[in-house]
C-alpha cells in the first residue's frame, strides 16, 4: 500500500524590508541614548533589567570616550530588543522627560485636588477617605485646616505645601 503524501499546511511568511528593521534599531538606538542620558535617581524609577542597569552604569563610565561610548550604546540597543517590557520603559521614560506634559497634567490634578479639600473641607475629606482608605484622616484633616488657616491668612505655607506633598505621593506613582 502506498502512503498518500500528506500536506501540512503552509506557514505564511511576514516579510520585514530592510528599511522597516533599520527603523526599529534606530528607534531602540535612541531609547538606549534617551536613558543613558538620565541621572542615575531618574533610571532608578525606570524597570530597568539588571543586565540594563549594568550597561547603563557602564555607559556613565565611558561617557567621555566617543568610540567606545558609541559603541556600548549599540550594545544597549542590542540589549533593549532582547527585554520584554520595552513599552514599559518608554511610557516610563515619557513621564521622567515629561512628553506630553504628563507629569504636569498629574501635578495639575494634584492642585485642583487640594484646593478642593481646603474649600470643601469635611466633605471632600470623606470622598479621598473612601478612595484610599489608607490615608490618616486625622493627620489629613490637620493639613486641610492648617492650610486653609494659611489661605485664609493669604501666607500659604508649611501646611499648604504639605498637604500637597501628602496628595503628590497619593497619586503619582
Amino acid at each position: 500500500m502506498a502512503k498518500k503524501p500528506t500536506q501540512e499546511p503552509e506557514e505564511e511568511i511576514i516579510y520585514v524590508s530592510k528599511s522597516e528593521l533599520k527603523r526599529d534599531a534606530q528607534q531602540y538606538h535612541q531609547l538606549g541614548v534617551d536613558i543613558a542620558q538620565l541621572g542615575k535617581k531618574q533610571r532608578e524609577k525606570l524597570p530597568l533589567s539588571p543586565e540594563l542597569v549594568a550597561a547603563m552604569d557602564l555607559a556613565d563610565k565611558l561617557r567621555g570616550k566617543h568610540d567606545a561610548y558609541r559603541r556600548h550604546l549599540n550594545f544597549v540597543a542590542k540589549q533593549l530588543r532582547t527585554t520584554s517590557n520595552v513599552e514599559e520603559l518608554q511610557q516610563g521614560l515619557d513621564l521622567l522627560l515629561n512628553r506630553n506634559n504628563q507629569a504636569e497634567v498629574l501635578l495639575n490634578q494634584v492642585e485642583k485636588l487640594r484646593d478642593e479639600l481646603i474649600a470643601k473641607g469635611d466633605e471632600k475629606i470623606n470622598e479621598l477617605l473612601e478612595a484610599h482608605p489608607t490615608l490618616e484622616r486625622q493627620k489629613l484633616r490637620q493639613l486641610v485646616r492648617q492650610a486653609k488657616k494659611e489661605h485664609q491668612a493669604e501666607k500659604p505655607g508649611k501646611g499648604y505645601k504639605e498637604l500637597f506633598q501628602l496628595l503628590k505621593e497619593l497619586i503619582l506613582p
